[in-house]
Formats: structure tokens, sequence, C-alpha cells
């Protein structure tokens, strides 16, 4: 199986992880040309910006060790064109998420950036 189709497997899994936290899923892989966000969702009044990594186990480090300060700045710069691309209020109350999947693990790190 290649990287994209691991990715997506696990990007759904991720949102089935998050549906079950309460999460509405609004959209999967929004891209543009500034860089990617692997789940846009709904928790309660906020609008979240999730990003999805996955290792199979732990020898290449921990899943959440990927998101990285230069993938945060991404992340941040592709949410706030989402914004303007979707004409929603800058003052959207907005969160940043990150679902870590190493191995049989799955953990959940709520406004981690």
């Amino acid at each position: 199986m290649n990287r994209r189709k691991v990715g997506a497997e696990y990007e759904r899994y991720a949102a089935h992880f998050l549906e079950k936290q309460g999460y509405q899923i609004i959209e999967y892989n929004y891209c543009c040309r500034l860089g990617e966000i692997d789940i846009v969702a709904r928790d309660g009044r906020y609008l979240v910006f999730v990003e999805v990594k996955y290792r199979s186990d732990s020898t290449q480090g921990y899943a959440l060790e990927a998101v990285d300060a230069r993938k945060q700045t991404v992340i941040r710069k592709v949410a706030q064109y989402y914004l303007l691309a979707r004409h929603l209020p800058p003052e959207t109350p907005c969160r940043f998420d990150a679902v870590g999947i190493t191995g049989k693990d799955t953990v959940l790190v709520k406004d981690g950036f």
C-alpha cells in the first residue's frame, strides 16, 4: 500500500475517533496553495483544524513528534486562508488539535498549538 493510501486510511480512522469524541467532521484534506489540513471539524463552538500523524511503531519516533514548529506554521497559514475562502469572520473561535496514531495507540491533543 502506498503512503498516500495509508495516510488516507488513518485520516478516516482519526475522523471516526473524533466523531466518538463529539466532533462533527466538516471536510477532509482541505488544500490550497499554502498547504493542506487533514481534517476540518466542529467541536462545540470551535472550528477545529486537525493534523493527523501515523507511525506503525515508535522506532522512528512517536507520531505526534512529527507535528513540529514548521508544520504548525503551515497549518496556521492554511487555517487563515480557509477562514477567508469560506467567508468566515476572523473572530471565529478556532482551535488546532492533533491526532497521533502510533501502532494501536491513538492520542488526541486538544489545542495542541
